[in-house]
C-alpha cells in the first residue's frame, strides 16, 4: 500500500517515482573530479555562518533552510544545470537534492558533506564572498571573488588581480588589510563606487601596477594610463581598454563619452570583459570572443534589465555576470538569456 501510494505521489510530482532516489551520491574522490567540470554548479546548502567558517573551493551558497529555496534557485542557476550539492554531513544536501532534481536538475549529492571532504584531507576556503573557478587553456585555475557591488577580486597562477575596489559602500566594508597585495588594480572610472584612494593604498605593495584612466591617475599623481582604444601587455597579460558611457538622453552626464574605461583582460587563452559603468553602447559589437563578461544593470546610471540582455547578445559571453546592479531586480535575466545558450551567475555582492 505504501509503494502504491508513493508511486501516486510521483505521479502528481510530490515524490521520487515509487520511492526510488531521483539524485545521485558519490564520495570525495568522485565529487572532486565532478567539481574540475566548469559546467558543473557547486552549491553549499549550509547557513552563511558554516559558509564563513569554510567551504568548498567555488561554491555558491543557498541555505536549504529558507523558505524561498528553490526559488532562488531558480532564479540564479538556469534550468537543468548540473548541479554538486554539499552540506556539514550529507543529510540537508540529500533533502536539497531531491527537490532540485524534482525540479529537472541533474544532481550529485557528496556523502558525508564536508566533514568528510575534510577528514580525507581535501582543502577548503574561508571568507564570506562568493567565488567562481575556472580553467585556463593550459588547465591552470582562474578564480573570482564577488566583493562588493562592482569591486572583483581575480586570482590567477599566484597573481592577485584587483578590479574597482572600494573599501566601504554604503553600509558594506571590504577589509582589503587582511587580503594580499595586488599584482595589478584596475579602475574604470573617478566615481566613489569605482575609485577608492584608501582601497588602492591598503592593496599596493612595491611591485604593484595600477592601470587606470587619465582622470584617476591626475588624481592619483600615479599610474599607467590607458584610454579607449588602448592595448597593453602586462607580464602575461593582455588588457584592453574599451568604451564605457551614457546614451540614453540626460543620463550622458553620469559617464561621457571618451573618459571612462571598460577591460577586455586576456589571461592564458581566457577573454574576460568588465565592462565598467556603460549602457548597450554600439562599439559592444566590437567586443569578441568574451569567455566571462561582467556587465552592469542599474538603471539609470548603467543599463536597464532589457538594455544588459540585449548588450548580451550582441556580446555573447559563454559566462555572464551581471554585476553593479544594487536594488534592481536581475532574476529574470537567466530565463531571457537562456535560448541564447549564455550561462548567467547572479551573485549576491556582500
Amino acid at each position: 500500500m505504501r509503494k502504491i501510494l508513493a508511486c501516486l505521489l510521483a505521479a502528481m510530482g510530490l515524490s521520487s517515482a515509487c520511492g526510488q532516489q531521483n539524485f545521485e551520491n558519490t564520495d570525495v574522490k568522485g565529487f572532486a573530479q565532478l567539481m574540475e567540470n566548469p559546467d558543473v554548479v557547486l552549491l553549499d546548502v549550509r547557513t552563511q555562518q558554516e559558509y564563513d567558517e569554510g567551504h568548498l573551493q567555488g561554491a555558491m551558497l543557498i541555505d536549504q533552510g529558507r523558505e524561498d529555496f528553490m526559488q532562488v534557485v531558480k532564479d540564479v542557476i538556469p534550468a537543468g544545470k548540473k548541479i554538486a550539492v554539499y552540506c556539514r554531513s550529507g543529510r540537508r544536501s540529500a533533502n536539497a537534492a531531491e527537490k532540485l532534481a524534482g525540479q529537472g536538475y541533474v544532481v550529485t549529492n557528496l556523502k558525508g558533506g564536508i566533514l568528510a571532504w575534510k577528514e580525507a584531507g581535501m582543502e577548503v576556503e574561508t571568507g564570506k564572498y562568493e567565488t567562481d573557478v575556472f580553467k585556463t587553456k593550459s588547465g591552470k585555475t582562474l578564480k573570482f571573488h564577488a566583493l562588493v557591488h562592482a569591486s572583483i577580486r581575480l586570482q590567477y597562477d599566484g597573481k592577485e588581480v584587483m578590479i574597482d575596489p572600494v573599501v566601504k559602500l554604503g553600509d558594506k566594508t571590504i577589509d582589503y588589510s587582511a587580503m594580499p597585495k595586488a599584482d595589478y588594480i584596475f579602475v574604470t572610472h573617478e566615481h566613489g563606487d569605482h575609485f577608492d584612494k584608501e582601497a588602492i593604498k591598503q592593496l599596493s605593495g612595491d611591485n604593484t601596477k595600477l592601470v587606470t584612466n587619465k582622470r584617476c591617475a591626475d588624481m592619483l599623481g600615479y599610474g599607467k594610463v590607458m584610454a579607449n582604444g588602448d592595448v597593453a601587455t602586462l607580464d602575461d597579460f593582455t588588457v584592453e581598454a574599451v568604451p564605457a558611457y551614457n546614451t540614453t538622453e540626460g543620463r550622458q552626464k553620469f559617464h561621457p563619452k571618451g573618459r571612462d574605461n571598460g577591460y577586455i583582460i586576456t589571461i592564458d587563452g581566457v577573454r574576460i570583459y568588465v565592462a565598467g559603468d556603460t549602457e548597450d553602447i554600439p562599439e559592444m559589437a566590437n567586443v569578441k570572443d568574451i569567455d566571462i563578461a561582467f556587465m552592469p544593470c542599474n538603471q539609470p546610471y548603467t543599463m536597464t534589465t532589457n538594455q544588459l540582455v540585449n548588450a548580451a547578445k550582441v556580446v555573447k559571453p559563454k559566462v555572464l555576470f551581471p554585476y553593479h546592479y544594487g536594488k534592481t531586480d536581475v532574476k529574470e535575466v537567466p530565463a531571457q538569456l537562456k535560448e541564447d545558450g549564455i550561462d548567467v551567475r547572479i551573485r549576491h555582492y556582500e
